[in-house]
């Protein structure tokens, strides 16, 4: 049991080139395969976490791993998605880029500040990672932007800015900070570690 988030984590990095691959070689009707791949890896970050806990074996190792898994996961499924709608893509390539930029800005602050990436799993991320889901869906499944889209853009904007400020306000390095407001009571001595483990 002891293993079994390890082995969620690993299914959900497995998963990765195996979208990749359908999406580069496989033709339209690969694309509902893709998203029900992508709905099984969602369940495999639901579940990682909540056995960690269940089972007493939630720790920096496995939560950094979880989390840059999350990383290859989602860009696997941004790849896909040009790999079966790269007009779609190109045409909304600025909010894309704008993303990235915001991504790549809480890995800079965190190791410029932590010598660290960051690790939060803050609550906004993981909205943000619901509206990737329905983006992705709409996207691969549909063929089709629009509020989708958007929404995901905006959550993404707001979430990053989240983790950034999570990452500027804490005193140290931790993991599973739920948002700024918590890592304000942190850094004030408000709150400890251990009431804010969070998945």
């Amino acid at each position: 049991m002891k293993k079994l988030p390890y082995i969620l984590i690993a299914m959900r990095l497995i998963l990765a080139p195996c979208i990749l691959l359908l999406a580069y070689f496989g033709e339209a009707e690969v694309r509902f395969l893709i998203v029900a791949l992508m709905y099984f890896g969602l369940l495999t970050d639901i579940f990682d976490g909540i056995i960690a806990r269940k089972i007493g074996v939630s720790s920096e190792k496995l939560r950094r791993l979880d989390s840059q898994t999350d990383l290859i996961f989602w860009l696997s499924l941004g790849f896909a998605a040009y790999f079966l709608n790269s007009e779609l893509i190109k045409s909304e390539w600025l909010g894309i880029l704008f993303i990235f930029v915001m991504e790549a800005l809480c890995y800079v602050v965190s190791i410029w500040k932590f010598g660290k990436e960051t690790c939060t799993h803050a609550f906004l991320s993981k909205m943000w990672g619901v509206s990737l889901l329905i983006a992705f869906t709409y996207l691969i499944g549909f063929q089709q932007m629009g509020w989708a889209f958007y929404l995901a853009v905006g959550l993404g904007f707001i979430s990053h800015i989240d983790v950034i400020l999570i990452v500027m306000l804490l005193p140290q390095w931790q993991y599973d900070v739920p948002s700024s407001y918590h890592a304000w009571k942190i850094r004030n001595g408000k709150e400890r570690k251990k009431t804010i483990f969070f998945n």
